[in-house]
């Protein structure tokens, strides 16, 4: 751990009415006193005026809180400064510190970073820290907070300690053989061994529902040239996201847009049209909107209403069960009569929308929030929000379905030492080193 004091913008960056610098480290209480301001009392906000340490001259008006260790967010002595947020103040007392011995800029994620080592967070917490600052959505925030407050450490913690338990009960066998011991002490082991295996294997099997949560949902609009993908792309996105234009083949690349859809991110994505095509750029355009078809959870194919029920075979060949018919143009149709008719003989239950009168946007949405809310269905606030959790997870399984076929008994106790130790790596009590540079190198500055 580093022997600096460290400093940095805890607010956002731009003009403000107010903006909050963090100081961490031994010595900020003495950097508090260079900038010309007296100790206040612990936790308690009070008024000071900050002064250039150099110039003598006066920076700004505002409060400072003083948080002593090891009582603050980084186990360390910890300053804030709430100062006014406009750009020359921000840079006026940035400048100062830095012109303070033993005193610089925080790095990305140092904060949290200092948090874990003086065990004031596991790594899950400052993960989901991270995922909070980031958070779009209602379900991005309630698992955020969900995973703040310990819910996956708890559990990945009750399983270790089970697992330890079993572990030393199992070498207890080992190691005294001549000892007699009942014989129901391996009953228990592998008893809760075979209970480990069934949790864990039941709470991977989750669909992914936490990193979609956090990644956002993948929604793919495909048609073929000219059904209206991209005019509804920028209806629902409320902007001219994409461009939209009587010539076919107008859209060459993927183009996406971020929604909340019923409380969930949502990353929706306009295609290229789908036809067969000489032209090499449109029909690598072509490909790629097969490619993101292929990996959406839900697809929208769009069918040109001007020329319904006719339906184009390449869109029609991609239609299953994550797949939402649409009929765009509705306005062109004859009759709505006829619209509702279709729709109930139809095979893939099909929305009939006009982007131009706003007809079926809304059942099209509350559909989508439907379909979206089906795929959580189930979700608990404990979840697995990274692939590296999963990794471990993964690794802990194996290692427990190798322990009950193991040859000997050695060889069953390092299978679960290795499975106690995929463990620890969820929540960083083990090998943290190979791991911590990744975790936190995507936190912004200031956290």
């Amino acid at each position: 751990m580093s022997a600096d004091t460290i400093f940095a913008l805890a607010s956002a960056p731009g003009r403000a009415g107010i903006a909050v610098i963090r100081i961490s480290g031994d010595k900020a209480g003495k950097t508090l006193i260079r900038l010309g301001c007296k100790s206040p009392e612990p936790r308690k906000a009070t008024r000071a005026t900050l002064i250039d340490p150099t110039t003598k001259e006066r920076i700004d008006d505002g409060l400072v809180l003083w948080f002593p260790a090891p009582r603050s967010f980084t186990g360390e002595d910890v300053v804030e400064l709430h100062i006014h947020g406009g750009r020359a103040v921000i840079d006026s007392v940035m400048a100062a510190l830095a012109s303070i011995g033993g005193v610089r800029p925080a790095e990305p994620g140092e904060f949290t970073r200092r948090a874990f080592g003086n065990d004031k967070l596991d790594l899950t917490q400052a993960e989901a820290l991270a995922d909070l600052v980031d958070a779009e959505s209602r379900a991005q925030q309630r698992q955020a907070l969900a995973q703040m407050n310990g819910a996956l450490k708890q559990l990945t913690d009750d399983w270790r300690h089970r697992l330890v338990q079993s572990l030393a009960h199992l070498e207890a066998v080992i190691d005294f053989p001549d000892e007699d011991l009942p014989p129901e002490v391996a009953d228990r082991v592998w008893g809760e061994v075979r209970d480990l295996e069934s949790s864990i294997a039941t709470f991977l099997d989750d669909a992914h529902r936490g990193e979609r949560i956090r990644e956002g949902l993948s929604i793919a609009i495909i048609g073929e040239p000219n059904a209206g993908k991209s005019s509804l792309l920028n209806t629902l996105a409320k902007r001219d996201a994409a461009i939209v234009s009587a010539t076919p083949g107008t859209t060459r690349d993927v183009i996406e847009v971020h929604l909340d859809i019923g409380g969930y991110a949502v990353t929706l994505a306009d295609t290229a049209g789908l036809r067969a095509t000489t032209d090499d750029v449109e029909k690598e355009g072509v490909r790629r909107a097969r490619q993101r078809a292929q990996g959406a959870d839900v697809r929208l194919a769009l069918f040109d209403g001007s020329v319904y029920p006719t339906r184009d075979h390449e869109t029609s060949a991609l239609i299953d069960e994550k797949t939402i018919c649409v009929v765009s143009k509705a306005d062109l149709l004859n009759q709505e009569r006829e619209v509702e008719l279709d729709s109930a003989n139809d095979l893939w239950p099909t929305h009939f929308i006009s982007v131009k009168t706003g007809f079926g946007l809304d059942e099209l949405l509350r559909r989508l929030e439907d379909v979206i809310k089906k795929k959580f269905d189930g979700s608990s606030s404990v979840a697995i929000t990274r692939v590296r959790h999963r990794v471990a997870l993964e690794e802990c399984l194996s290692a427990l379905k190798r322990s009950q076929s193991a040859a000997l008994p050695e060889l069953a106790s390092e299978d679960l030492r290795l499975a106690a130790r995929a463990l620890g790596r969820i929540t960083g009590r083990v090998d943290v080193e190979e791991i911590l540079d990744i975790v936190f190198r995507e936190f912004c500055i200031g956290k």
